[in-house]
C-alpha cells in the first residue's frame, strides 16, 4: 500500500470519528497525533475550540524524543497529570483515526492509569 494511500485512508477514518466526537468544557476531547520524531496529545474543548491542556515529547521536561511505545506512555501520564491540575477527570478519546494499538493504546492506557477516565 502507498504512502498517499494510506495517509488518505487515515484521513477519512478521522473525519468520521470526528462527526461523532465532540469535546465539552465537561468533557474534552483527547487528541493524538504522531509525527515521525514526536508524539502529542490535547485536551480540546470543541465549543470554543480552546486547547485546555496539551503534552508532548518536545517538552522540556521530557528526555529522549522519539515517537514510540515507552515515549507515548511518558506523554499519556504527562497529559494526566495536566489535566488533574485542570480538574479535568473525564475525556473522550480521539484516535486521530490510527488503529486502537501500539503507540495509540500506550498512550491511553497511561491517561487511564494516571486517572482520566474514557
Amino acid at each position: 500500500m502507498s504512502t498517499i494511500q494510506r495517509k488518505s485512508i487515515r484521513q477519512r477514518i478521522h473525519s468520521r470519528i470526528r462527526r461523532k466526537v465532540t469535546g465539552t468544557p465537561e468533557r474534552p476531547r483527547l487528541a493524538v497525533y504522531f509525527s515521525n520524531q514526536h508524539v502529542y496529545a490535547q485536551l480540546i474543548d470543541d465549543t470554543v475550540g480552546r486547547t485546555l491542556a496539551s503534552a508532548s515529547t518536545m517538552d522540556k521536561s521530557f528526555e529522549g524524543n522519539a515517537s514510540n511505545i515507552a515515549s507515548a506512555e511518558k506523554v499519556g501520564q504527562q497529559l494526566a497529570d495536566r489535566a488533574k491540575a485542570a480538574n479535568i477527570s473525564d475525556v473522550v478519546f480521539d484516535r486521530g483515526g490510527h488503529l486502537y494499538h501500539g503507540k495509540v493504546k500506550a498512550l491511553a492506557d497511561a491517561a487511564r492509569e494516571a486517572g482520566l477516565k474514557f
